[in-house]
């Protein structure tokens, strides 16, 4: 058996090239990834960017051009899933890995397409048995959170 360790560094070099998948060649050009990504915000958002990664573009702008590019463009624009079903498959995960933030922000574009709150609330009931109380706890107390920003109304 050979050892990684005794594989000269060229070759691990090339080895980890073609290891590590082409999205942009795959997907299109840079530019026609991320516009596709801000069509999937606008279209998840009422119409507007997503401030989050607005502001995570000032300061890091090569980690909000992949996200937009990569997370947004190739992967959330896929056909795969509806909308409604993939928001609803986000929830959950985010509720699972305890990232209330994220939960909030995904749970937000479920309702705007017309996931209802007690479709949401089921998400949490299931997230008992995959990830425990704790973490369906956390997750309720996220979504009571929004729930009463929608019901308030925008900010003023």
């Amino acid at each position: 058996m050979t050892r990684v360790a005794h594989l000269p560094t060229g070759i691990l070099a090339a080895a980890a090239l073609l290891a590590v998948p082409q999205a942009s060649v795959a997907q299109g050009s840079d530019d026609d990834r991320r516009r596709r990504g801000a069509e999937v915000v606008r279209s998840l958002n009422n119409g507007q960017p997503q401030p989050a990664l607005e502001n995570l573009r000032r300061e890091f702008p090569f980690l909000a051009d992949a996200t937009e590019a990569y997370a947004l463009g190739d992967v959330w624009s896929r056909p795969g899933l509806e909308p409604r079903a993939r928001q609803i498959a986000t929830v959950a995960a985010f509720a699972a890995l305890g990232h209330g933030a994220f939960m909030k922000v995904h749970a937000g574009y479920a309702l705007n397409l017309g996931v209802t709150e007690e479709e949401l609330k089921e998400v949490v009931y299931l997230t008992t048995v995959h990830a425990g109380f704790p973490r369906a706890i956390q997750a309720a107390g996220v979504l009571s959170e929004l729930f009463a920003e929608r019901r308030r109304g925008p900010a003023q």
